[in-house]
């Protein structure tokens, strides 16, 4: 067995609109329902720049996922993804109010934007030679 990439990532939204409209908004990703899903199930595929969807958002059920959670993410620290447009992401989050830290790493081509979803799942966006 080989593991040859992330295929996505699941969040439980508390509200799945504001979610999707965070993903979209600031990120400038592209949200569609999902193709195939049983019925009562309210979800969204969230694809990438290359049409791949890599973040399937979930709304919240307490049948299924019992007691909301707050805080943290659990077990899971943060999501990572390959961006490109570092000053136009700062740019995009200063515009919506969204709170945003840089990491301009000493070392390295690498420029980092941290943010935070709607639902506290922080996010580490890599912009490599931006």
């Amino acid at each position: 067995m080989q593991v040859n990439g992330v295929n996505h990532i699941n969040i439980v939204a508390a509200d799945l609109d504001r979610t999707v409209e965070f993903y979209e908004s600031v990120l400038g990703m592209k949200a569609q329902p999902i193709p195939v899903a049983m019925p009562g199930f309210n979800g969204r595929w969230i694809f990438d720049s290359q049409g791949r969807p890599i973040i399937h958002v979930q709304g919240y059920n307490p049948e299924r996922h019992g007691e909301p959670k707050s805080g943290p993410t659990g077990s899971i620290d943060h999501v990572s993804l390959t961006c490109t447009g570092f000053a136009d992401t700062q740019k995009r989050c200063k515009e919506l109010g969204v709170d945003f830290r840089v990491n301009d790493r000493q070392f390295g081509d690498l420029r980092q934007v941290f943010v935070t979803d709607p639902d506290n799942v922080s996010l580490e966006l890599n912009f490599a030679g931006d």
